[in-house]
């Protein structure tokens, strides 16, 4: 059998570190990331009621009439079925706006 010598390859111990670096900075971004999911999902709300505006925009210049709910908008296929805020939040639509259900 033939022995190699002096091969090159990572030790045990320089491994180790480099785990322990990479869970070092998963602990640091990770309470980050979950303390800002209620702006992000805010934002996400208020993103999506742009989109569902310029929908009832859409529907406004088509037909010549205000869409008088959400579900008349997913009927004629504006919106898709189970239109709603990525946060679970309902939207109305009241005179041609869209609003948040009991804002």
């Amino acid at each position: 059998m033939k022995f190699i010598y002096n091969e090159k390859a990572f030790t045990l111990i320089e491994m180790m570190i480099v785990l322990l670096i990479i869970s070092v900075l998963i602990l640091i971004a990770i309470p980050n990331v979950t303390k800002h999911s209620k702006s992000i999902d805010e934002k996400g709300c208020d993103a999506y009621m742009k989109m569902v505006q310029g929908q009832v925009e859409a529907y406004k210049m088509d037909k010549k009439l205000i869409p008088s709910s959400i579900g008349e908008l997913v009927e004629e296929e504006y919106l898709p079925k189970n239109a709603q805020c990525p946060d679970g939040t309902q939207l109305s639509i009241d005179n041609g706006t869209v609003n948040k259900v009991g804002s």
